[in-house]
């Protein structure tokens, strides 16, 4: 039962601070590329990298830190869905270079990510 609040409570939170980056994006975007699941997939990479950088580096052996966080947190911060569904439109509208596009520098500038949180909790 535990384990099911810390993952509700950082999935709540991830899922508030997904609608958040959204609209500040999309205030600063109308182009066809889906900008705000670009940034918040990117923005979760980076995080989870950080979070299990840190914890790795803390030697937190907590399972409750990581359900919240990475689980939680990250899992209802990213987009994954969100992201399949805009390439699956964007190919559907004849936008398939786009769609690929999106897919790639999703893909790679994620992984790319994940790394910089690491470098990033090594260094703190």
């Amino acid at each position: 039962m535990k384990a099911l609040l810390l993952v509700g409570i950082g999935g709540g939170i991830g899922s508030i601070m997904r609608y958040l980056t959204t609209v500040l994006i999309s205030r600063y975007s109308s182009s066809l590329f889906p900008w705000a699941t670009y940034s918040a997939n990117l923005l979760g990479c980076l995080l989870i990298g950080l979070f299990i950088g840190i914890l790795e580096r803390q030697q937190v052996l907590s399972s409750d830190l990581k359900l919240l966080l990475i689980t939680g947190f990250c899992g209802g911060y990213t987009t994954f869905s969100a992201f399949a569904n805009e390439n699956m439109t964007l190919i559907q509208s004849g936008h398939t270079f786009t769609a690929l596009l999106y897919i790639a520098v999703s893909v790679l500038s994620g992984i790319l990510a994940v790394y910089g949180g690491m470098l990033i909790a090594k260094s703190i």
